[in-house]
């Protein structure tokens, strides 16, 4: 149960204030002498009563009996006294305060009711004057009297020596009488809002004797009732049991106590009711009674109670306050962290997909690796050295890359030391084991890693604080590693930074070996190419040259072609062909009819064009050698006398018209002749044109990818390529011609293969 501020300590009207209100500094020093005097022994009535007895109406003092002097004096006894420091002695608070005798003689005598208290000696009730003009109320100027009740508080053979002394005004005159001071023991007794009770232990069950009638206010029950009981029978139900046990324990000891409980008053109501029981000894030391002071602090104790339970929620609000606080902190704090990791993560995909479309876009593996070190630095480390090895394991290539520039440091790196990497290297490492190799610490271990202290130098400028070792693995096997490093020790590579340059380099090794599987595809394209497309024969009185670019991304090879001939009759074959598609199978088909008009152009029964080209027709047919394809084939026949012109027999399976440059740099269009593709039907006849070719004249047959262009159809196409023949310069030979024809722009849509030929 609470117990109120004042149990504790003494209240500020414990000390005798001047008339100002204002305490000094002297009244502080009265104040520790009282409060040591009164604290001398804990658990005794000096420490007890001034909680009690601060604030109710009456004067009372406290008396030590051994000094003589009064040590405390509460707020109604401060202002009977005035301006007087404590401790003091008795007769001088007495006259003090003007205290006469009725009689109008001063009290400072062994038989005034204060020296018989300062002996020890109780006073149950006499009546004293306080003197006109003495008192320290101003404006009250006529005599009062007082009614005064005393008793010891403390054993005689004990360690302290106090007596309580209560006064009482009241109003009465100047000579009462014998009835009248009767009347005034009666009215002071009233009067006051302490309820005295006094207990005899010597009976059994130490039974209440007396109790003044504000007892009965306060309880409700009446002196009759009260008198001869144990006062136990306040006690309810509610009443704390550890504080009765208190109770019961100190009056065993014979000693002081004051404490709050619950009592009950007599029609049952709860009240909080201060108490301070003190025992009182006679001469010779025997108990005699405990007297009881009570108060009813039901009202204080409500109001320290809300003003606990008001401290209480605003001590819950406040926590709650600050446990929201702290959950709206960790909730951002967890925001934050979720908005780092989805930063984190969108930046790791925003990379892969750099990464991806980066390392995609070339062929080239010299690219792929300046490529792939631009996206490692410095996104993810301040230098990255890529090495590449062969199936031996041997280094063949390397990339690297500081942000900072050291192109000498890599150089020497690079020349020096990459392509004799130590087995316990991280690069070689992570070759032999195909895994990441994390060193978050390598400034303490490079002893043994360097054949030279000026590549170690190199190195430590380069910043070794940490180092990573990734491995390059495509189609299971380990084409090379990529090492990265960071200069700054405080924040090495972790194990997100391990899971992000695997992804990186596993997208590397696939870009890297697509390279390598092209390069060998290339390979083998160009070889076929040059298979397909022989260099141009050197035969008199012809001048001759050829262009070919495919279309294809995978190989150099597609289904365009040309050739040239020196037939054993002495004529020129001249042939420019397409088949259908534009790679290695197009190019095989293209093979096989390359070899047909050949054949059917050396030993022809009718060399006529046009009897050839309906011989190929019928066999690419029948050997399903291609699907379809167009071509021209021209065979000139020199001149039988010296400046007679050149005699040229055109034939044409769907393929555009050859041009014709003459010497004085005329183009025209050779459109006199048409017919099928091959492939579309060997039954149907075919034709071909003859023409007169003057000395000097240029002979140009190509196929359609040097004439398509999106949006717009052939003829304009060949209009432009006439434009820049005619523009080529007078007298320009074969090759020359072809460059002027391929000058324009070559989408790369189709192939583009031409053959000019001079005739002499």
């Amino acid at each position: 149960m609470p117990v109120p501020a004042e149990r504790d300590r003494p209240r500020d009207q414990s000390l005798l204030q001047r008339p100002d209100g204002v305490v000094g500094r002297e009244e502080a020093g009265v104040v520790s002498a009282a409060t040591a005097v009164l604290s001398e022994r804990a658990g005794t009535s000096s420490t007890a009563l001034p909680g009690v007895l601060s604030d109710v109406p009456v004067a009372v003092l406290l008396i030590d009996r051994s000094a003589g002097a009064v040590t405390y004096a509460n707020t109604a006894a401060v202002e009977l006294a005035g301006n007087v420091r404590l401790p003091v002695d008795i007769d001088t608070w007495g006259a003090s305060v003007g205290l006469t005798d009725l009689g109008g003689r001063p009290l400072a005598s062994t038989s005034g009711p204060l020296s018989l208290v300062a002996q020890g000696l109780p006073v149950t009730g006499e009546a004293v004057r306080m003197t006109p003009g003495q008192g320290h109320r101003d404006g009250d100027r006529r005599d009062q009297l007082l009614w005064v009740t005393g008793f010891p508080l403390s054993r005689p053979d004990g360690d302290e020596h106090l007596s309580l002394v209560v006064f009482l005004e009241v109003e009465g005159g100047s000579d009462p009488a014998g009835e009248q001071l009767q009347a005034l023991r009666e009215r002071a007794v009233v009067a006051t809002d302490i309820a005295f009770t006094i207990t005899d232990p010597r009976q059994p069950d130490d039974p209440l004797v007396w109790v003044n009638p504000s007892f009965g206010r306060i309880t409700g029950y009446s002196y009759e009732e009260a008198v001869g009981r144990n006062c136990r029978f306040l006690q309810g139900p509610a009443t704390d049991p550890a504080t009765v046990a208190e109770i019961r324990a100190a009056l065993r000891a014979r000693q002081a106590i004051t404490t709050t409980l619950l009592n009950h008053r007599k029609d049952g109501t709860a009240f909080w009711n201060q108490l301070s029981v003190s025992p009182v000894f006679d001469g010779e030391g025997e108990l005699v009674s405990f007297v009881g002071v009570q108060t009813d602090v039901t009202e204080r104790v409500r109001v320290e109670r809300e003003r606990e339970e008001a401290f209480a929620a605003e001590q819950t609000a406040r926590q709650e306050a600050e446990l929201a606080r702290a959950t709206a902190e960790r909730a951002q704090a967890d925001a934050e962290r979720a908005r780092a990791d989805a930063e984190r993560m969108q930046g790791r995909l925003a990379l892969m997909a750099e990464a991806t479309s980066t390392l995609i876009a070339t062929l080239d593996l010299t690219d792929v690796l300046d490529r792939l070190a631009r996206l490692c630095v410095p996104l993810l480390a301040d230098w990255v050295f890529i090495t590449l090895v062969d199936d031996t394991g041997t280094v063949r290539e390397t990339a690297s890359r500081h942000r900072d520039g050291f192109a000498d440091e890599l150089r020497l790196l690079a020349t020096q030391h990459v392509g004799h990497l130590p087995e316990v290297s991280p690069t070689r490492r992570s070759f032999a084991t195909s895994r990441p190799v994390l060193v978050q610490h390598a400034a303490a271990g490079l002893d043994g890693l360097f054949s030279s202290a000026a590549t170690r130098e190199a190195a430590e400028r380069l910043g070794m604080g940490s180092l990573l070792a990734v491995p390059m693995v495509a189609r299971r096997r380990t084409r090379g590693a990529i090492l990265l490093g960071r200069r700054d020790t405080e924040r090495p590579f972790d194990q997100e930074d391990v899971d992000l340059a695997e992804d990186l380099a596993r997208r590397a090794a696939l870009a890297m070996d697509n390279v390598r599987l092209y390069q060998q595809e290339h390979t083998v394209a160009d070889t076929l190419q040059r298979s397909l497309l022989p260099e141009l024969p050197v035969i008199p009185g012809v001048e001759s040259a050829a262009h070919y670019v495919s279309a294809s991304t995978a190989a150099d090879v597609g289904g365009d072609f040309y050739d040239l001939l020196h037939l054993p009759d002495g004529s020129i074959g001249v042939v420019i062909g397409d088949v259908v598609g534009h790679d290695v199978a197009a190019a095989a088909a293209m093979g096989h009819l390359r070899g047909l008009i050949r054949a059917c152009a050396w030993e022809a029964p009718d060399p006529d064009p046009a009897a050839v080209l309906a011989r190929v027709d019928r066999l690419v047919q029948g050997l399903e050698v291609a699907s379809m394809a167009t071509m021209v084939y021209a065979r000139a026949v020199p001149p039988a006398e010296g400046g007679a012109p050149w005699r040229v027999h055109l034939a044409s399976a769907g393929h555009p018209p050859p041009l014709l440059r003459t010497p004085d740099g005329e183009v025209q269009l050779l459109d006199g002749v048409t017919g099928l593709l091959i492939g579309v039907d060997g039954s149907l006849p075919r034709r071909s044109t003859a023409i007169d070719l003057p000395r000097e004249a240029t002979l140009l047959a190509y196929t359609d990818g040097l004439i398509e262009r999106p949006g717009t159809d052939l003829d304009e196409g060949i209009a432009e390529l006439v434009e820049r023949l005619v523009a080529a310069p007078a007298g320009a030979g074969p090759r020359q011609l072809c460059d002027a024809a391929v000058a324009g722009s070559l989408d790369g849509r189709d192939d583009v293969a031409l053959i000019a030929v001079r005739f002499c």
